[in-house]
């Protein structure tokens, strides 16, 4: 039974192949920086055996803070990786084609083991890039590091660094995935969350848990002390607060949709991730801005002149307007009217 030969587990270990074979023709990683000097962002993207993306303008401006300049034949790892990853892909088809659960195993921990250090590596390097700076740069912050984030976003200077794996990174994370289902088949955990379906349930639920806790929704806005990037006014009120989040990661904050509107209106609408808005109804709640009614009256008297407040139902909407001798808007009527100039507002930067 040891060595009895299973179809599946041999499809999942020569997919798992597959997708470290493509790794090889696809970036693993990309840093993006953004700040309001490159409204388009620059980007670093990262190959099993090169460093691509907007180099030469990143090696530019970190000259100036005195870090290193990045140059492919510095690094030992671009060198070795891609053998690296063509003999994990052998192992894994070869492990598929004589097949020992045993072998499976092994074969699984030891890829588990490469990531672990590959990811500790790739730490070192960015601590390294961001710590080890020239003492003679033009531009010094005492006790200033330029440490990029491993995963996910970090505000450094006026730039906001977002890494995140990209399409052979997925692929990694996938090929990875494949072998641990084929190792829980081997292990027959598989057949016993099919024989107890509370088991089945609570697995599901702790996968659920874990996926709702990585979703990105709105930054809490800390009323008094977070400050409007239209207007610089400090915001206030939660009612008329509103957030733009970029794919990017970086967050911006409005004291008035007003100034969302209008700020948004320099960038483009690929660059913008997701819109909220205060729902006028409760004093400190972000909704979603796109799927939100909205009422525009001088009677609402918000913090920028603006005069808009959101609302999470159009019922709710409806019964707003009604007070005025008005009617709703939607999110597209309502920044269409913005961005044309025909909405009267209170104030301009």
């Amino acid at each position: 039974m040891e060595n009895k030969p299973s179809i599946i587990s041999r499809m999942l270990l020569f997919a798992a192949a597959l997708s470290l074979a493509a790794s090889l023709f696809v970036p693993i990683w990309s840093i993006y920086l953004d700040a309001p000097q490159y409204p388009e962002g620059l980007c670093l993207r990262i190959w099993a055996n090169k460093i691509a993306g907007d180099i030469d303008i990143i090696n530019g401006l970190n000259h100036y803070i005195g870090m290193k300049r990045l140059h492919t034949a510095d690094f030992i790892e671009f060198t070795v990786l891609p053998y690296i990853i063509v003999f994990f892909a052998l192992l894994f088809a070869t492990t598929a084609v004589f097949f020992r659960k045993r072998r499976l195993y092994i074969v699984f921990a030891a890829f588990v083991l490469f990531g672990i250090v590959a990811m500790a590596d790739f730490w070192k390097w960015e601590y390294d890039y961001g710590h080890h700076l020239d003492p003679n740069a033009a531009i010094k912050v005492p006790g200033m590091a330029y440490q990029p984030p491993l995963i996910g976003f970090k505000q450094l200077l006026n730039f906001g660094a977002y890494s995140v794996p990209y399409i052979g990174g997925w692929l990694f994370v996938g090929a990875g995935l494949l072998l641990l289902i084929a190792v829980l088949k081997e292990a027959s955990v598989l057949g016993q969350l099919r024989r107890n379906p509370k088991s089945a349930a609570a697995a599901v639920s702790i996968l659920f848990i874990l996926t709702s806790c990585s979703n990105n929704g709105p930054d809490p806005i800390n009323l008094h002390k977070d400050a409007c990037d239209f207007c610089k006014m400090s915001i206030s009120d939660g009612r008329f607060m509103g957030e733009v989040t970029t794919r990017k990661g970086r967050v911006y904050k409005f004291d008035d949709m007003h100034c969302l509107l209008s700020y948004i209106s320099g960038l483009g609408k690929e660059y913008i991730g997701n819109y909220y808005t205060g729902n006028f109804e409760k004093e400190h709640e972000l909704i979603d801005a796109t799927t939100a009614w909205y009422v525009v009256h001088e009677s609402l008297r918000s913090p920028m002149g603006g005069n808009i407040a959101a609302f999470a139902t159009k019922s709710a909407a409806d019964a707003q307007a009604a007070r005025y001798g008005t009617s709703a808007v939607d999110w597209k009527t309502l920044s269409t009217a913005v961005s044309s100039g025909s909405l009267h507002h209170g104030h301009e930067q």
